[in-house]
């Protein structure tokens, strides 16, 4: 009996024995687990601290950087907004195509913000830093000095902006050849004109706008130096009232062919034109449109027939430069502290030819020849007031 119950208490302490091994194992296994899951608790805590001190994007929402990592990049309109038909609308379309051609996703990989006014501009960029994108373009002259403040504060963060210069070296500046282009504006326009009278309705007057100006009232003169070319600035780019108040005052004194460099304060333009042809189809009244192809702004229906009062447009591919610039910039090639310029060389400017009824095949053959006079260096085309001076004063 007692060998019995000696063998009997042998099993169980090997059993037990056995039992306190596998325990260990067990806890040694789920240590170092535990060591792991501390690891995992560490480095997300450090994302959410790196997250909270490159932006807060964690708090923001899912507009900025998508948890994939992938690139991303955003835009702040000037007032014109999103969908001025013009200049921030193709801004947008550019930065639209770029994500679509590289799978992501508006509001995770690309966004706008909207401005309403110049206040907006700072706060804009600010928050789309904040959200944690990568690239911030800055759409428009008037955002210079707060895009120029914000890079400064986040130089970890690259921004663009659209034509003009920031001194900011992680900002790229893009510029266009607007001059160019509106010298073959003019060019179709002193050759469609039938009154010998052509309008300008720019937007603010500034050094960009007087880039259209300049290098359209050459173009005309180029062409027929008789041709008069009345001036006036809207001194905003959205106010269409003030747009339309002008194009009527002009159409009204004889002109028949307006080029606007006004964002939405051209669309007025537009409308008074619209608004001409309406009422009297037989109306020769024509607009030239600017930085997109405006065809389908001139579109008219009058007791079911169709008309359209678009002549042109100068575009501008805002879209395009915003492709490169953000295809650099994912690439690891960003043009920071650069200025790049686009012109006719690079089709950074053009002229549409999408109203074939409108736009003859005489008015393209001139237009051609013009340009490549321009791109031959046959012609130096005036981008100041002061050069169209001189410009002008060597024709004579």
């Amino acid at each position: 009996m007692k060998m019995r119950n000696f063998l009997m208490i042998v099993a169980m302490l090997f059993a037990l024995s056995f039992v306190l091994v596998a325990c260990g194992s067990s806890d040694d296994s789920e240590e170092g687990s535990n060591g792991d899951d501390t690891s995992e608790e560490t480095d997300s805590g450090d994302s959410e601290s790196s997250d909270e001190e490159s932006g807060e994007s964690s708090e923001e929402g899912s507009e900025g950087e998508s948890a994939s990592g992938d690139f991303s990049a955003a835009m702040v309109t000037d007032v014109g907004g999103v969908d001025d038909k013009s200049f921030n609308q193709s801004a947008w379309e550019g930065l639209q195509a770029f994500g679509d051609e590289n799978g992501l996703t508006e509001g995770d990989g690309y966004a706008y913000a909207q401005s309403n006014s110049n206040g907006d501009y700072e706060p804009n960029l600010t928050r789309l830093t904040k959200q944690g994108y990568n690239l911030v373009f800055g759409i428009g002259f008037k955002l210079t000095d707060a895009i120029t403040k914000v890079a400064q504060q986040n130089p970890d963060t690259n921004y663009a902006l659209v034509d003009a210069v920031s001194e900011a070296e992680n900002v790229a500046n893009i510029v266009f050849k607007e001059h160019q282009g509106s010298f073959l504006a003019g060019v179709a326009a002193a050759n469609k004109t039938e009154s010998k009278q052509v309008g300008f309705v720019g937007g603010i007057d500034s050094p960009l706008i007087n880039k259209f100006e300049a290098g359209f009232e050459a173009g005309v003169k180029s062409v027929d130096s008789s041709i008069e070319v009345e001036v006036q600035y809207a001194e905003s780019f959205d106010d269409a009232a003030r747009g339309r108040q002008i194009a009527s005052s002009m159409y009204n004194s004889g002109i028949d062919v307006i080029y606007h460099a006004a964002g939405g304060a051209g669309n007025g333009v537009f409308n008074e034109a619209k608004d001409i042809k309406n009422n009297d189809p037989e109306a020769y009244v024509w607009v030239i449109g600017v930085d997109r192809d405006q065809y389908e702004e001139g579109a008219v229906t009058v007791d079911g027939t169709d008309y359209n009062v678009t002549l042109t447009s100068m575009v501008k591919r805002v879209d395009n430069a915003v492709v490169d610039v953000s295809t650099r910039a994912m690439e690891g090639d960003f043009p920071g502290g650069e200025t790049i310029e686009y012109g006719l060389e690079d089709e950074g400017v053009s002229i549409a030819r999408t109203n074939e009824e409108a736009f003859t095949e005489e008015i393209g053959t001139a237009v051609d020849e013009w340009q490549q006079k321009i791109l031959d260096g046959e012609v130096e085309v005036p981008s100041t007031r002061e050069d169209l001076e001189t410009f002008l004063s060597e024709m004579e």
